[in-house]
């Protein structure tokens, strides 16, 4: 959906979930004719040897896993595993356009997708809310980098309990029904919220960077409250 909203206003690259990518994926005057790994090295410089960089403005880095595991399951394999999809692969992407926009003196705006659970702590979620709050602060070094002159924009938006993608299956379950019952939030998250947020941080007018948009109702800020 977020590619829908966009794809009308702006040349840029789209990255779907679980670090591929496929033509659907690319926004952009030329599609990725093959799907790539950005989790890899050659994966990632693959796509940025695509970009049509005349007319690239920027990159909404859509990228994630749930990396749900129980306590016996914590490896250094599997925490690895985790950290490259929703960490590693997502950053060097960003700073791979960023780099692409600096060198052709095109100022531009990259928004990459944390989570509700990479601004607050939640209970079990340490191999998915590590990363993705890491990610959050590697954004604010990129802007810091990527600023004043380059006036490249780099931002963040952490969806709370939207009904897409990974949350739909606990939403689903039931899950995150207690949030609606008891008060917490109104409803779940639309799409179309995670969608107008993004479009609002890629906006050339824009005048915000290395920043964070909390997309979730209120949920970190009232979870818990009495």
């Amino acid at each position: 959906y977020i590619a829908q909203r966009l794809k009308a206003h702006y040349p840029i690259l789209y990255t779907g979930p679980s670090g591929r990518v496929d033509h659907e994926c690319i926004i952009d005057l030329r599609a990725f004719k093959d799907s790539a790994d950005i989790t890899v090295d050659d994966g990632c410089a693959a796509l940025l040897d695509e970009i049509n960089n005349e007319a690239f403005y920027g990159a909404v880095v859509c990228v994630g896993a749930p990396s749900r595991m129980s306590p016996s399951e914590y490896t250094v394999e599997t925490v690895q595993a985790a950290l490259r999809v929703n960490y590693t692969g997502p950053i060097l992407l960003a700073r791979g356009c960023a780099n692409v926009l600096a060198a052709n003196n095109q100022p531009g705006a990259i928004v990459l997708l944390s989570s509700m659970q990479g601004v607050t702590p939640f209970p079990g979620s340490l191999a998915y809310s590590g990363p993705k709050s890491a990610l959050v602060h590697a954004a604010r070094i990129l802007a810091q980098e990527y600023g004043g002159s380059h006036n490249i924009r780099v931002n963040v938006v952490a969806p709370g309990v939207t009904e897409s993608g990974m949350a739909l299956a606990s939403i689903t379950s039931g899950k995150y029904d207690p949030f609606i019952d008891d008060g917490v939030i109104p409803r779940f998250g639309y799409p179309e919220d995670i969608a107008r947020s993004v479009g609002f941080l890629m906006s050339p007018d824009n005048y915000i960077t290395g920043q964070t948009l909390v997309v979730d109702g209120g949920l970190t800020l009232r979870r818990g409250a009495s």
